[in-house]
This record gives structure tokens, sequence and C-alpha cells, in this order.
């Protein structure tokens, strides 16, 4: 690693504050870039990396704050604006045109003309000076879609160097990329570094952020935690002031969790070797009856892709999955469903809620998909579902013919965990059902989780606060850049401890 640079910065935010409605998604935030730097931008999920980097380069408006590029104030009205001060990004889904060529999408804007007509041999041949300049050496007559994502993120930040940017935005590059490629990747960050340019880093993977960053800034809930230098900041602190808490603050752990659970005999699932190339390395996973195992992780560490293989909403390449001790055909939610298992996914709206729909009839469309759709569930037995589930989880309002959209984050969460309780699982796939709701919206829930594993029903439970895993799983498997690295018991681990095994990929002490 180079050592850090004192030179003045490149990028100044100061101060920087957004609003939306209801929400302050920053507040009075800084950022300092530097040339010939590597920094990352750590945060958990809402932590307001995204808002940030949207301010950054003309996205969103500054309600707040200044932004000041090679010491000039800038405002940045569109993302125009941001490029034509040398601001470039290179989001985790290539922005390119998939149908041109390679030199096509690298002077897209910028090709050379002749007698007003685009000169295409100099076109392709600038391209390649271009591509070179990066180590990348294909032809760039090819067409982009023919390449692997990675050579398609090599030739984005190629197409950013055209415009002679200063600073290049990397936002996620690493997500869908095998060990190779992200050496490749960083092969051309290096380059980038030594040349000069400032670099904004942003990923999930611990591994990736101490192996090319220099520095670190952590936000959480829309706050500035601090700026470090990567070589003073050690991996479990990091971790820790990701999540937000002190590892002496531990809550007390749930009596419930500390139960007994029976595993003589065969778990209600079994996954031996489930995985999917450039998603999730091979994993193993069984869950008894009455338990709740709890998937820690930081975002990205694969928690999500995991259970959404062992659900069917992904396909896996490798591994093979039981049911009650009967192999299990899990190609398909469909399937799923009819080994019922239900899974709430961590996306509420896009993947859950209805939100034009009535309360009464989300929580119903469980039951009908299961029983298919040529067999009409009877009002009066829906009705009678409704009614239960509104009042056993609290719903508020309780009425049942309130469009779903109208209704606060958690009860909409309610609603949706109503829809799969209603099901009768045997195992109930929660994935961040207490994120983004209020604190008594989540403590409804976990006591609901917790009340109805100790009536037999298995739980897998993925929830991005460490504490919450804690209190109501008994094992967890902890998983890291998308590989699993161990399973812990509850009654064995404090948070101390599980941050420890999360942060030094299970080298640490976990008790």
């Amino acid at each position: 690693m180079p050592a850090v640079t004192h030179a003045a910065p490149v990028v100044e935010m100061r101060g920087i504050t957004i609003r939306f409605p209801g929400v302050l998604a920053l507040d009075h935030v800084d950022l300092t870039l530097r040339p010939g730097e590597v920094h990352a931008l750590m945060g958990e999920n809402g932590a307001g990396k995204s808002t940030l980097i949207k301010a950054l380069t003309g996205v969103y408006a500054v309600d707040e704050g200044t932004i000041t590029v090679a010491g000039a104030p800038r405002t940045f009205a569109t993302t125009a604006d941001a490029q034509d001060a040398g601001i470039a990004t290179v989001y985790q889904e290539v922005n390119l045109c998939a149908n041109l060529t390679v030199g096509e999408n690298v002077m897209l804007g910028h090709e050379p003309r002749r007698g007003g007509a685009i000169d295409w041999r100099a076109t392709h041949a600038a391209a390649a000076r271009h591509l070179e300049g990066l180590g990348l050496r294909i032809d760039p007559r090819s067409l982009l879609s023919t390449h692997s994502l990675a050579i398609q993120q090599l030739v984005a930040i190629s197409r950013a160097m055209v415009l002679e940017s200063t600073v290049l935005i990397l936002d996620e590059p690493t997500s869908s990329l095998d060990r190779d490629e992200v050496d490749q990747l960083f092969g051309v960050v290096r380059e980038l570094r030594a040349a000069g340019v400032a670099i904004l880093f942003v990923s999930h993977f611990l591994e990736q952020v101490y192996e090319i960053s220099d520095r670190i800034t952590v936000l959480r809930n829309g706050t500035l935690v601090g700026e470090y230098l990567v070589r003073d900041l050690p991996r479990d602190a990091l971790v820790t002031k990701m999540i937000g808490r002190e590892l002496d603050d531990l809550e007390a752990l749930s009596r419930t969790a500390h139960r007994a659970i029976d595993r003589s005999g065969e778990p209600v699932l079994r996954a031996q070797g489930v995985g999917r190339r450039g998603v999730l390395e091979p994993a193993d996973l069984e869950v008894y009856p009455g338990e709740v195992v709890g998937l820690a992780g930081l975002l990205g560490s694969g928690r999500t892709e995991l259970v959404r293989l062992l659900y069917g909403a992904d396909r896996a390449d490798t591994g093979t999955v039981s049911v009650h001790g009967t192999p299990a055909r899990m190609t398909s939610p469909r399937h799923a469903i009819d080994h019922r298992i239900s899974f709430s996914s961590e996306d509420r709206r896009g993947e859950g809620i209805v939100a034009d729909l009535t309360v009464a009839e989300n929580i119903v469309l469980g039951m009908q998909a299961r029983r298919g759709w040529a067999r009409k569930i009877r009002k009066a037995d829906q009705d009678a579902v409704v009614a239960e589930y509104i009042e056993a989880l609290g719903v508020r309002p309780a009425n049942p013919d309130a469009v779903v959209g109208h209704l606060s984050g958690g009860n909409q969460q309610k609603v949706l965990l109503a829809r799969w309780l209603a099901t009768a699982p045997e195992l109930l796939v929660l994935d961040e059902p207490t994120r983004g709701i209020d604190v008594g919206a989540k403590a409804d829930i976990q006591r609901k989780v917790s009340e109805l594993s100790a009536q037999g029903l298995a739980v897998i439970f993925i929830s991005s606060e460490l504490e919450e895993v804690l209190r109501l799983a008994q094992r967890i498997a902890v998983l890291r850049d998308r590989t699993k690295i161990g399973e812990l018991d509850s009654s064995e681990v404090d948070l101390d401890g599980l941050i420890d095994y999360l942060a030094n990929e299970g080298k640490g002490s976990a008790a």
C-alpha cells in the first residue's frame, strides 16, 4: 500500500444535509477525497452512502452544506455538471450499451470526427489507446456483450478516463466478480491511484476494503461516524462503528433463546453444499423444529443470497436440499411453498406487500397461492383468518379494509408476517423483518417470532442488528464475503465475540 498522500483535497464535502419527506437522509456529513488515494465509504444499509454519492454526482440537490472541487465551490444541478467537474461514477450494474462495440462505448459522445462525420477508424484507435492505458488489450471493434462483466467494468472505467476525470467513484464494482476478476480490477485501480486519481470505493467486502483502500469514512443512520486511516482502524473496530454499538454495551439475551433444542430427529430443512457461482460459495445449513437459526454478517455477506437459494427464488448451481429427511426439488418458490416453507423478503415493498390492496387481501394472498387460484377460499374463512392475525400481531389500525400502502412500515411488516403465518408454515424465513420500523413494532415482531418458535415453528432469521440475532437465535450461522465461515451457539457467545468472529473471518475468539 502506498504512503497516504498529503496533497490538497480534490473534493471537500462539508455539512452535507439532505431531507426527504419525513426523513433526514444525511445530517451534516463531511467527506474529503485526496488525489492518489483510494477512500472507502462504509456503512450498513440505510447509512447514507448512496445518498452522499448522489449528492456528489448531481443526482440529489443538497439542502445544506457545501461541495468544493479543486478548491472551487461547486453546485451540481445535474450529473453532467459533476462530470464537467471531473467526477465519474462506475456503478455495480454497468451502465453501458451492450449492443455497441467496446470502442463505441469507450468513446461515446467523444468520437473523433472528420468533415462533420464520426471517424470510426480513429474512434476505435483512440479507444484502444485508452484501454491499453489501463492494461486492457481487447479488440475495440468487438461487441461489448461478448465480454465478461469484469471486462465491462474496466470498459466503463476506461470511458470515465476519456473524460479526464480526477475523481472516480466505484459503487460496489466487485459484487458480481470472482477472485481473478477482482484482482484484474484492483490492478487498474492501483494504476489510477498512482496516476493521481482520487477514488471513492464503496463495498461490503471487508477483505477488499483493507486490500485496496488508504482511508475509510464510516456513516451510520445518515450521520458521520468518522474518517480513519486504514492502518489505524482494526477490522473489529470498523464493524463496531458500522453497527453502532460499543462492544461493552450488550443487552441481556432472551431466556427463550437459551432453551434446549431437540436435534435427535430429522431437521425440518437440511441444505448440503448449496451455492451459486459468483453469488455464494457452497454452504451447509440445518434447521430443526422449534429452532431459530440466525444468519449474521454484514450487508453483502451472502445472507440473503443463501435463503433465496434455499427458497428457490434463485436457482442453485450446487448442493442438495431435503425437508424432513426427504430430498426436495427447490427450483422455485412454488416448490418451497408446497413443502410448507414461507419466505418474507427484505424488500418489503418490491417483493412483499401489494401496496394498493387492503390488509385483508394482502394477508390471504399466501393462503390462496398455496391452495391454488382455482380453489377460492370462502369469504367467511378469509375473514376469520384475517381477524385472527390482525389481533395476534397488533396491526394498527385494526381495519381489514385499510389500504396497506397507507400503513406505517411496522404495520406493513406485521401484515406481511401475517400473510406467511396464515399458510401454516413449518419453516419461516424472515429476511430483515424489523428493518426501518419503529421500536415498538420491532419488539412486537421479535416477541411473536420467539413465541412461535417455542411452539415448534422452525425459523431462519436475518438481521443487520446483531443484538437481534443474539436475542432470538439458538444457533448463529456466520457469513462473510459470500462464504459461510462457521456456526456459533448463541448461549456461548456475546456481542464482543460475535463481532470478533465476524471481523476476523472466524479466527477470533467467539466466547
